[in-house]
């Protein structure tokens, strides 16, 4: 069901965006559309800050475009939104009133405080970091925010971005200057030593926007990696060193052959790299994560949880909400699902008693969510359930999931054999242990013995419990209902058991 249909406009320095979302009733967030222009705004700034006419008229011209495109969306609300351009220049008054006249469109002029706000309140949101420092670069500046306890405790906006920075030190130069470079390494140094609280935090980085999203997609090309998606990359400092390194041994016209680098940012993706290799060095940071979202989807996040009353998106719950919305995106039946888990739990707690597995909180994450998604697949094709589920997992954005926990989740929940299994984990390998690796292989098989004690959806099964006996075990059934169903998907499915009980398993039903 349909619950609204948002469209912002985002009027950056260097590029205007206008994304739309339509808002599910579980607060899923659907891109449906997304288009932008290079309008480099940033350039109509004299040495006085005051925007031209020339580039008054480039920011109605795009707006009425992307108003039209809105309209025939639909929107429930239009949320035009302006930064560092229009807020630094100093006749931004006569650029609003201009706007609304031509346009009729009431620009939301973003003070710097709220710019970093909403950037972290879109990281709070969708990342698993309780502490942390964020960064969101732009054309004409950049926001950086330190959280700890997942609350914002610091912010700064510095007064340059990739436009301002090329503007001040490759002006007449090539791209790739070495000593425009040095100068610019120095001064952005400079300005991240000027904030005090930013010096040796020790904690992750997540950075934000268009740049932020070209360094992680080269970089995943260059190595070969399998998945899709940049949220919840991670990068290191060597990684940012080899993107800035290529960029820098690159001409103009081979960055602009790079794969995965947008062809209107190949003359400003080195300040970029070079803004975050220096924050890296300041803050002393474990790790550098990319998110895929940042201040648009933090105005709509906070829209939403201010008008639903905080029921749309926590800070706490973050990898749970993603996983129920992804089964409910694929018309995954909830009490279904919630089944499923609580069969498994109750399997896997037997196990444990038995001394098969031991408590560990992380992989019962890994369990639950692999159980909740289980064949959500067949969704697409009934035949191929279990090759739809791997992909589809694998390659969404799972909010408050790393990428390696997002392929155990994919091969739990796609689990039908083990040749499947390990063609699956072809390519992953070395983010296993061979003991890892056994693991999630033999809790694939207690999901899929779970599912088939659910298979006529009508939760019959109520109690479960593991007997030693002097030749093997006695898996005893307590029920109540209708069991024929079960009875016979339950003895094809015994192998799962018997494998990690290492002995002959007697299935035994008991009505309640």
């Amino acid at each position: 069901m349909l619950l609204e249909r948002i469209g912002l406009i985002d009027i950056g320095s260097n590029t205007i965006r206008l994304v739309i979302f339509e808002i599910d009733e579980h607060f899923t967030m659907f891109q449906v559309q997304n288009i932008k222009t290079p309008a480099r705004l940033f350039q109509y700034l004299d040495k006085k800050k005051k925007m031209s006419q020339a580039g008054i008229d480039v920011l109605i011209k795009v707006l009425k475009s992307f108003k039209s495109v809105a309209d025939q969306y639909q929107v429930s609300v239009l949320m035009p939104v302006a930064t560092a351009a229009i807020r630094q220049s100093t006749n931004r008054d006569d650029i609003i009133k201009q706007v609304r006249k031509a346009t009729k469109i009431e620009m939301m002029l973003l003070p710097e405080e709220m710019e970093a706000f909403y950037g972290n309140y879109a990281v709070l949101h969708t990342t698993q970091f309780l502490n942390g420092v964020t960064i969101d670069i732009g054309g004409g500046s950049t926001e950086v925010t330190y959280y700890e306890n997942k609350e914002l405790q610091q912010y700064h906006s510095f007064p340059f971005g990739v436009v301002t920075l090329k503007q001040m030190f490759f002006d007449g130069k090539e791209h790739n200057d070495p000593k425009a470079i040095k100068k610019m390494q120095e001064f952005v140094k400079d300005q991240f030593k000027s904030i005090k609280w930013l010096s040796k935090k020790q904690v992750p980085i997540v950075a934000m926007g268009g740049s932020a999203r070209s360094i992680a997609n080269v970089h995943q090309r260059k190595i070969d990696y399998r998945l899709a998606g940049v949220h919840g990359y991670r990068m290191y400092k060597n990684d940012l060193q080899m993107t800035l390194d290529l960029f820098q041994s690159l001409s103009i016209p081979q960055l602009q052959n790079l794969d995965g680098l947008s062809r209107d940012r190949t003359d400003l993706i080195i300040p970029a790299n070079v803004v975050f290799n220096t924050l890296f060095d300041e803050v002393k940071a474990p790790v550098f994560l990319f998110s895929n979202k940042g201040l648009r989807e933090g105005i709509v996040m906070e829209f939403l949880n201010d008008k639903y009353e905080n029921k749309a998106f926590s800070v706490y719950n973050i990898a749970a909400q993603s996983v129920s919305r992804l089964a409910a995106s694929y018309h995954t039946l909830a009490h279904v699902a919630q089944q499923r888990v609580k069969l498994v739990d109750m399997l896997y707690e037997e196990l444990c008693r038995l001394g098969i597995f031991d408590k560990n909180p992380e992989m019962e994450k890994l369990l639950h969510f692999g159980s909740y998604l289980y064949y959500l697949g067949q969704f697409v094709e009934t035949g191929a359930s279990s090759q739809h589920t791997f992909y589809i997992i694998s390659n969404s954005d799972l909010d408050g999931i790393s990428h390696k926990e997002r392929v155990s989740i994919a091969l739990l929940a796609s689990f039908k054999n083990r040749s499947l299994f390990n063609q699956y984990l072809t390519g992953f390998t070395d983010w296993y242990t061979v003991t890892l690796i056994d693991q999630l292989q033999s809790f694939g098989g207690i999901i899929k013995f779970a599912d088939a004690l659910n298979d006529s959806h009508m939760e019959v099964i109520r109690d479960i419990k593991i007997i030693k006996i002097k030749n093997g075990y006695d898996l005893v059934l307590s029920y109540k209902g209708d069991i024929l169903a079960e009875e016979y998907r339950a003895e094809r499915q015994r192998k799962h058991i018997e494998r990690l009980l290492s002995g002959k398993l007697n299935i035994i039903f008991t009505e309640c």
